[in-house]
């Protein structure tokens, strides 16, 4: 189910540098949203297209969604105000399936852990493994983290939190803590390529969250075409959930 929605800005602020936590009021939207699933928010008449960000939470009527300033439209985005309003189109996409049994593992790279923030919502028993570059880019994500799951693994590159390296060589020892019954997860495509080699060899299901410039959002420019082992997909459509032996 998909709508345009007027939305108010609640709160718009840097939680690290040049990463912003972005709160927005839309109850229908909040009700209706699942996880894995994003927006496209028009940034501002200068700016033709949308721009799609992943939803990060969704309840109580308050949608959250972190993003990075990477260009002009992020960069504008960033000044929006608290009171200001936001035109978005959502929620688009699938999702991760949250009615499962067993205990899930969500692994995350950078803003890859945004998508799993809202699973591990809306999951019964989750645990996660986060990886950022130093501890500035994962000590906001832990905190977010905290109240949804149960034991959270932090790698950073630098060593400054947790352990140093990168999630694919701190996971198969977090897969020896617990008998996960799959493993979703989001960040750098070279990083979910390992997490999926890693989880095909403990005989895991592993479900992976795309990354792919978008136009439209709704599968009519093709501009987020990927070839599958089942055919050619869209990720904004057919995703940005996969099953990872569909896409690796």
């Amino acid at each position: 189910m998909k709508k345009i929605f007027d939305t108010e800005i609640i709160f718009n602020v840097e939680v690290a540098e040049k990463i912003f936590r972005l709160e927005i009021s839309a109850q229908e939207l909040s009700e209706i949203a699942r996880a894995g699933q994003f927006v496209q928010v028009k940034i501002s008449e200068e700016f033709t297209l949308r721009r799609p960000l992943g939803i990060a939470s969704a309840k109580n009527g308050v949608v959250k969604i972190f993003y990075r300033i990477n260009g002009r439209g992020t960069e504008f985005l960033s000044t929006k105000k608290s009171g200001e309003h936001l035109n978005i189109l959502g929620a688009l996409g699938n999702g991760f399936n949250t009615n499962v049994d067993g205990r899930i593992l969500l692994v995350g790279g950078g803003m890859g852990a945004a998508p799993l923030l809202s699973a591990a919502e809306k999951l019964g028993a989750a645990d996660v493994l986060i990886g950022g570059k130093n501890s500035d880019e994962v000590n906001f994500w832990i905190k977010e983290f905290q109240p949804e799951v149960g034991k959270i693994f932090i790698t950073t590159d630098d060593g400054s939190r947790g352990s140093k390296g990168f999630v694919t060589s701190l996971l198969p020892e977090v897969l020896d803590y617990e008998n996960f019954s799959a493993i979703y997860t989001c960040g750098p495509e070279i990083m979910m390529r390992g997490v999926a080699k890693i989880a095909a060899e403990n005989n895991l299901p592993c479900y992976v969250s795309l990354e792919r410039r978008m136009a439209c959002g709704l599968g009519a420019c093709l501009s987020c075409s990927i070839d599958t082992a089942s055919g050619r997909k869209k990720v904004c459509k057919d995703g940005p959930v996969f099953d990872a032996e569909d896409i690796f």
